[in-house]
């Protein structure tokens, strides 16, 4: 098994566009590499054409499976240096991981219903973690209240909709808050996720985990509505998604 300490040299075997300006990257899985649904890597570009003051590594959550043949991750496409070389490198080259790391994962006591709040792209590691339930069969109930701006920047909508109709475990509440400015149709929610939405779709607001994944200013929103409700702290995992 590989440990969080091997850094590994996969190649990149495609990419493709899951929303509006946020794209996937798809490489191939290095040999013995394992990893838990909700967790991330370091990836850094090996001696790219332009690079910045950033710097040529970043950290991603991985949005595959485990169970999945390849490693994916999927992020907004900023103009920096480093986003300009991922979006136009040639297939088959190689990039540097190391990893995984991180305990954003799926707890065990499946008594205990899961309750994902994820913004934008904060939706990679919960991605992970419901294909993974899927493939296990996981008896855990789960609940994804994903909020975007419109159905054209919501990333992987079209794999998530059908996994809520083949597992009767999951539940999708996706929500659009600035569908005035969408060319789609959307029958769900609308609005910024609130009290009386994950009362209208949860059983009890007492008793789940609660894991929220997103811009630092919507995951601090959501940590303060989930205590002013009365949610003990011991029961809410953040992970912030900065800089995207």
């Amino acid at each position: 098994m590989t440990t969080s300490t091997d850094t590994q040299a996969p190649v990149l075997q495609k990419r493709d566009e899951v929303a509006e300006g946020t794209m996937a990257f798809h490489f191939a899985k290095p040999a013995g590499f394992e990893f838990k649904a909700g967790q991330s890597i370091d990836l850094t570009l090996i001696n790219p054409p332009e690079t910045d003051e950033e710097g040529n590594t970043r950290a991603f959550s991985i949005a595959s499976a485990p169970s999945d043949p390849d490693l994916m991750i999927a992020t907004r496409m900023r103009d920096t240096a480093f986003k300009r070389v991922l979006r136009s490198m040639p297939l088959q080259t190689q990039v540097k991981i190391a990893g995984p790391f991180g305990s954003f994962t799926l707890h065990k006591n499946s008594a205990k219903p899961a309750v994902f709040l994820a913004g934008g792209i904060g939706i990679t590691p919960f991605h992970s973690i419901i294909r993974q339930a899927e493939h296990d069969h996981a008896p855990h109930q789960i609940y994804l209240f994903y909020s975007n701006r419109r159905p054209e920047d919501t990333a992987f909508l079209d794999v998530l909709s059908p996994a809520s109709k083949s597992n009767p475990n999951f539940h999708l509440i996706a929500t659009m808050t600035e569908m005035d400015k969408s060319q789609r149709e959307w029958k769900g929610e609308t609005g910024f996720i609130s009290k009386e939405m994950l009362t209208k779709h949860i059983p009890s607001l007492q008793g789940p985990i609660y894991y929220l994944a997103g811009p630092p200013e919507m995951v601090a929103v959501m940590q303060r509505l989930l205590t002013e409700t009365g949610i003990d702290e011991d029961d809410i995992r953040t992970e912030e998604f900065s800089g995207y």
